[in-house]
């Protein structure tokens, strides 16, 4: 067997599989390419083992178009053989060792990597690069290809048993599907972190996030909710709850009743079930709604997307806020929501300004428009990896970053 950094191995012989909407495809990718988010209408996938033809139905949480031609692979194919192809847009649908396939992804992402790039002149030039890259990087590793049965079982060799993993993620299986090999790695490791938690010192506890729910790993913002002085302990608003930890907080800082806002059924299921797990359920309820719950709190706290920046794929939507959408809503909607003598806080970092995609007057004029006026303000500077990483593209913005929480009063 070669090994995925051996020289190349022929790529005659492979097995070819189409998927019937091509054109579709090919149309989809040209727009994940410009940088705008890939939509994928169902579509099937044919293939043969032998005297034997199989069928299955494409699946992709970020949107990802089924790609419009398919190999059947296995262990005989090399990395630069399996790049190769990638680059030309054919999926790999692996049916060897699982855990060689995994070597066959690092292999590849070693491939993609080594790629030249030109410096950037500016930061927000230097952002602009890093998500083409990644969208890029995204693409090329997503076409490691593998498929389920109805159950969710990886009938692969050595392959971990994916089932509770993926009925976590996806619910209940119905039928066969094909995936890419990264994204069910991201499957499994969201159901492991679901298991052991992420531990949040300002809760004292730990969080249980869901997959595609955001996981509170960044524990300044929270440090700030948890120390900055009270309006009062009747009422908050959570707004855009997501793993339920900011509710978490507010409500054992002694806030009476919290009430935590979210549109997404992950957000909300996840919010339930952490809030349930550390025995807040009887003092926070978790609503769907866009933005803000009826009726009006002595605090309203947002913590939305921190970059004005559209969502390449669906899973980018709680890292970009396309054209400040969510942070626009939550400043507009504040005062109608507040108490007499209640207070908004905003938690957003300064990513945005220095990487010059929202200047800090643009935020400050938001805030007055929206008949505001700042209170006060709370900085604290981040302290996770990429902070000190100076071969990160955006080292030096994340280096000044500051978080910031904006405590806000009707004007």
């Amino acid at each position: 067997m070669n090994t995925p950094d051996s020289a190349d191995a022929p790529e005659s012989g492979l097995t070819v599989a189409r998927a019937p909407d091509a054109a579709a495809s090919d149309a989809a990718a040209s727009d994940a390419a410009a940088g705008a988010a890939p939509h994928t209408a169902p579509a099937d996938i044919r293939w043969r083992t032998g005297d034997a033809e199989h069928t299955a139905r494409w699946h992709s949480e970020g949107g990802w178009p089924a790609p419009k031609r398919v190999v059947v692979v296995d262990d005989t194919l090399t990395a630069d053989a399996a790049y190769r192809l990638a680059k030309s847009g054919t999926g790999l649908l692996w049916q060897g060792d699982f855990q060689n396939a995994r070597q066959l992804l690092t292999a590849m992402a070693r491939r993609v990597d080594r790629r030249r790039r030109t410096p950037a002149d500016t930061l927000k030039a230097a952002f602009e690069v890093h998500r083409a890259e990644a969208l890029r990087r995204a693409r090329l590793l997503g076409l490691v290809l593998v498929s389920l049965d109805a159950d969710h079982t990886l009938g692969l060799r050595r392959a971990p048993d994916v089932r509770q993993a993926c009925d976590e993620a996806y619910g209940p299986g119905t039928e066969p599907s094909i995936l890419s090999l990264r994204e069910l790695l991201g499957v499994i490791g969201a159901h492991e972190w679901r298991v052991k938690g992420v531990p949040v010192a300002a809760l004292g506890d730990r969080i249980h996030p869901h997959y595609g729910v955001f996981s509170p790993v960044r524990g300044e913002y929270l440090d700030l909710v948890a120390t900055a002085p009270l309006p009062a302990t009747g009422v908050a608003f959570d707004i855009g709850t997501g793993s339920g930890v900011i509710a978490a907080i507010l409500a054992r800082r002694g806030i009476d009743r919290v009430v935590a806002t979210d549109m997404e059924p992950r957000a909300l299921a996840c919010a339930r079930e952490n809030l349930g797990r550390l025995g807040l359920a009887d003092r926070v309820d978790v609503i769907e709604a866009d933005l803000f719950p009826p009726g009006r709190a002595d605090l309203v706290v947002c913590n939305p997307p921190w970059l004005p920046a559209s969502a390449a794929t669906s899973t980018d939507a709680a890292v970009y806020d396309p054209d400040s959408r969510m942070l626009r809503g939550f400043l507009a909607g504040l005062a109608g929501h507040l108490t007499g003598d209640g207070e908004g806080w905003l938690i957003i970092s300064n990513l945005a300004e220095l990487l010059g995609l929202r200047s800090r007057g643009e935020l400050l004029d938001l805030i007055d428009d929206a008949g505001l006026s700042v209170a006060a303000r709370l900085d604290t500077r981040p302290t996770h990896r990429k902070v000190s990483d100076a071969t990160d593209p955006l080292h030096d913005a994340r280096a000044a970053e500051v978080t910031s929480l904006w405590r806000l009063r009707p004007a």
